[in-house]
């Protein structure tokens, strides 16, 4: 038998990825109604829900910087976080079954999931921006580069998040139990509704250890240019990330022994 070379190989774990992706949109949201334009449905909700109320009852302008914009800059990437780390909760548990197609790895489960929410969340946060833009609420991007830049690491963070969650919660119910919990109190420290120039200089460093604060905080400087006075460390962004994401590949890797298939 002929041995398949590299290329293939790679190529058929795009189509099975694929074919993931597509059993998770019809599980998900099925035929009827929108059906998969829900993928960016639900964020929709979400981000502009957000929007509008922070918009309507807090002032126009924070710290100088216009309130839609702030919000729209720091929700939609922590949207894009939540998402991929609610969907890798005992993500295996219910694909399990697919295991058994020795093509399927626990890793092409992770990488389905985690692709489309992105997708969605890139998606709603690009329609809520062109609308808040086209109302006159927010400006257009002032560097494209940093922004994308930003955009990316949080793709990134939020994939390796969902590679070390989806693992873990399989191996400790406490854990996966608590996850929730850690979401919400993890809020504070996304960078999502605050810029690191407004805290106390002394307390500056304890934010920029989140991989999130580093992205918004480059979204933010591509959005509003030298008037967000942004805080970020590329550097720093790009080892963090490599390090989280090589760390969840280790645990997804050595997943399976652990799921148990009903």
């Amino acid at each position: 038998m002929k041995p398949q070379s590299l290329f293939s190989l790679f190529a058929l774990q795009f189509r099975v990825i694929g074919a993931l992706m597509l059993r998770e949109l019809h599980t998900r949201f099925g035929r009827h109604g929108l059906g998969f334009l829900w993928i960016i449905g639900e964020p929709i909700l979400f981000c502009a829900g957000v929007a509008i109320v922070w918009s309507a009852i807090r002032p126009a302008h924070d710290h100088g910087l216009p309130t839609t914009a702030i919000v729209i800059t720091g929700y939609v990437p922590l949207t894009m976080w939540r998402h991929c780390l609610g969907r890798s909760v005992m993500a295996f548990e219910a694909n399990g079954s697919l295991l058994f197609h020795k093509q399927v790895t626990p890793l092409d489960i992770i990488l389905a999931r985690v692709i489309l929410e992105i997708m969605g969340t890139i998606g709603a946060g690009f329609l809520v921006a062109i609308v808040a833009i086209a109302l006159g609420f927010m400006e257009p991007p002032q560097y494209y580069g940093i922004l994308y830049l930003g955009i990316l690491f949080q793709m990134l963070f939020s994939l390796a998040t969902a590679l070390i969650v989806a693992p873990l919660t399989q191996r400790s119910e406490i854990f996966e139990k608590s996850i929730a919990v850690i979401s919400y109190l993890s809020i504070p420290l996304s960078g999502a509704f605050i810029m690191v120039d407004w805290i106390p200089q002394h307390y500056r460093w304890i934010l920029l250890l989140s991989p999130s604060v580093d992205s918004i905080e480059m979204i933010r400087a591509g959005q509003f240019g030298n008037s967000a006075h942004a805080h970020y460390d590329i550097i720093y962004s790009a080892w963090i990330n490599f390090v989280l994401i090589l760390t969840g590949i280790s645990l997804t890797l050595r997943v399976k022994k652990y799921i148990h298939i009903v």
